[in-house]
């Protein structure tokens, strides 16, 4: 459902807010498509979560190796 200030649902760049391009979709050129991944790279963007940096379970690291 939209609230009218979604740029992503009304068709704009989240970026720049101009008409959003198929080919980078939801994005207008692979300029602002590039700027959103370096910025989820440089970790501006981030996934709340309750685990503490660093924090291993109490079960250990994962062992992939059976």
């Amino acid at each position: 459902m939209s609230n009218g200030n979604d740029p992503v649902s009304d068709g704009k760049c989240p970026n720049c807010g101009k008409p959003r391009e198929q080919e980078f979709s939801p994005f207008c050129s692979r300029h602002c498509a590039n700027l959103d991944l370096g910025r989820w790279l440089n970790g501006k963007y981030a996934i709340a979560t309750e685990e503490t940096p660093g924090a291993i379970s109490s079960e250990g690291p994962a062992d992939d190796h059976d």
